[in-house]
């Protein structure tokens, strides 16, 4: 199935018919931004009011249980429209983008946010979708939603990540004729990157990293966000996943002297959408770095993980 033209008419479809979807993308096409360089890397500024309700959401126990899941169909407006994929998610058009074309991609039934056990999923997603980037937000650092599994998408060419690291600097942590997993430190953040051609392989190596983060107490996943794309080029999936510490930073909140930011996926990535402009205006190199800094695992954290992956730990010194 072809599910480029079906996605391709599911948006058409509904910046026409829904007017919500409709204004919200317009807006975004006129959305102010502008760039900032974090040595090798760069991050993309995007002043994005709609997204207040994103970064504003109360995530705890209380308040998730109190509301009703808009992602739920009982719940949502009767003009989104789905299209089914595989035979447990929906694909829909994400009413408040960040992306000229942003997609939500829910579990059909109401199943806790969890990337264990659906990697394959996010893979074969990616396949389906090659124009898109598929990523993930953890339920503690980026889910809005993290008691209903779902990915979402964004257009390719949009996340700054995604170009830059076909230049980064990566050392290998296990690699074979199918593929590798290695660590990159050069763009601002450390992550951890899959080259794949095979799905196998991909997900051995991501569940081998899932198992060596660690997970806080009382969570059932470390903490992480995940992009992953399909390279029609060369036939291979890239997937990148975030070791996150924690989710937002020491200065959130509103008011002088704060920031409203929520980063997840998307910000590390490169594309930080603020929907505050005063917080637009105070960012700097150095704020963003900082951010980073604060929000990502450090080298020294990452230790027993890159001790866990044994095959290549004699070429790869990292202190």
């Amino acid at each position: 199935m072809d599910y480029s033209k079906i996605v391709d008419k599911l948006i058409a479809r509904q910046l026409r018919d829904w007017d919500m979807a409709g204004a919200n993308y317009a807006a975004l096409a006129t959305a102010v931004t502008r760039t900032l360089q974090l040595g090798e890397s760069t991050v993309t500024l995007q002043f994005n009011p709609e997204r207040r309700r994103s970064s504003a959401t109360a995530l705890d126990k209380k308040s998730l249980a109190s509301r009703k899941c808009f992602l739920c169909s009982e719940n949502q407006p009767a003009k989104q429209k789905a299209v089914l994929w595989g035979d447990h998610y929906k694909i829909q058009v994400n009413p408040y983008p960040i992306f000229k074309r942003h997609l939500t991609i829910a579990n059909l039934h109401h199943v806790p946010q969890r990337l264990s056990g659906r990697v394959g999923d996010m893979l074969k997603l990616a396949k389906s979708l090659p124009d898109f980037v598929i990523f993930y937000n953890g339920p503690r650092c980026g889910a809005s939603a993290p008691d209903h599994m779902h990915f979402q998408a964004g257009i390719k060419g949009e996340m700054p990540l995604c170009d830059e690291m076909a230049h980064a600097t990566t050392h290998l942590l296990a690699d074979g004729d199918e593929g590798f997993i290695g660590y990159v430190d050069s763009l601002g953040r450390n992550l951890f990157t899959i080259e794949t051609s095979t799905q196998r392989t991909a997900e051995r190596y991501a569940l081998r990293l899932l198992d060596l983060l660690p997970i806080l107490e009382g969570d059932d996943e470390p903490m992480v966000n995940a992009l992953c794309w399909w390279d029609t080029t060369h036939r291979l999936w890239h997937l990148v996943i975030f070791p996150r510490r924690k989710h937002r930073p020491d200065c959130y909140g509103e008011g002088e002297g704060r920031l409203l930011l929520s980063p997840g996926a998307v910000d590390m990535g490169g594309l930080w959408p603020i929907p505050e402009m005063k917080d637009y205006d105070v960012l700097t190199p150095e704020t963003i770095q900082a951010l980073y800094n604060e929000l990502c695992m450090s080298r020294k954290e990452l230790t027993p993980v890159f001790n866990g992956f044994t095959q290549h730990w004699e070429n790869f010194q990292p202190f």
